[in-house]
């Protein structure tokens, strides 16, 4: 799934190359990608000017005229990829395609359609129940933000790091790496982790994260920009995938836990649980 870093670059590329465009039409694949009590898409978004393109957790937004705002969640496999000339391909993955008056548009793709796409004003994006929810931005809090969100609670850390009305956007990838670089094993108690440990913890975050996005994203899946390009992180990963393979610190053989039913890759040295 992309996650924090990958839908930045993906909202980054898409805000430079959409910013000011008018959409002329929309074509719709696969209708059930449209989800909510959206209004007609392909009669609301013709005509409307795009203001820019951001992202807030997971979500990329693609911001109109009229205080409307076009959200997607990629998901696991989802892609918004822009087309300059319309020369790309559609397939059975292609769930719509967004035009402009110079023959460019924009396709949303997604293999597996766990993905998905919403019109909605801004009201009622401010009221959508998910979007009410989300958590903080990790490059919106400093260290004593972060103490106060995570100090008290009693999950286990990597569990805590995933929900997403904690702290947003990070996901699988980015918790692992985080947690290997402040040396905390993903199944400790937040509670049992002393605040310098936490602190050490929210460097390595926004450290990974910085690394990620000025790497491109990873790409070992499904995941490109927003021109299909990939990105390069993954030959960064110091224990993401690499079960069985030995730590690059220290050469013991990292090991595979369930935390919060995801796959959870440690060094079990560098990561100790006591």
């Amino acid at each position: 799934m992309p996650e924090l870093p990958e839908v930045e670059i993906i909202a980054r590329g898409l805000d430079s190359l959409l910013r000011e465009r008018v959409i002329t039409s929309v074509h719709t694949y696969y209708p059930g990608c449209i989800h909510g009590r959206s209004r007609n898409i392909g009669e609301n978004l013709p005509d409307q000017k795009i203001l820019g393109v951001r992202r807030r957790a997971k979500l990329a937004i693609i911001d109109l005229q009229d205080c409307q705002h076009l959200v997607f969640h990629l998901k696991m496999t989802g892609r918004l990829l822009f087309d300059p000339e319309s020369d790309l391909g559609v397939d059975k993955h292609t769930h719509l395609s967004i035009n402009f008056s110079d023959s460019s548009r924009l396709l949303f793709h997604d293999m597996r359609k766990f993905g998905y796409c919403c019109l909605l004003t801004t009201s009622e994006l401010a009221q959508w129940e998910f979007y009410k929810k989300l958590g903080p931005e990790p490059f919106q809090l400093d260290a004593e933000g972060f103490l106060r969100i995570f100090a008290k609670r009693k999950g286990k850390i990597k569990a805590l790091l995933l929900n997403q009305e904690i702290i947003a956007g990070i996901g699988n990838i980015y918790a692992d790496e985080a947690l290997h670089r402040a040396g905390i094993h993903p199944a400790r108690p937040c509670g049992d982790i002393p605040p310098e440990k936490l602190k050490q913890l929210f460097l390595a975050l926004k450290k990974v994260l910085t690394k990620a996005i000025d790497s491109g994203g990873s790409s070992f899946r499904d995941y490109v920009n927003s021109l299909g390009a990939p990105g390069s992180f993954q030959d960064l990963f110091q224990v993401y995938g690499r079960r069985g393979r030995t730590c690059r610190c220290c050469q013991t053989g990292l090991q595979c836990q369930q935390v919060a039913g995801r796959s959870s890759v440690f060094c079990p040295y560098c990561q100790s649980l006591s």
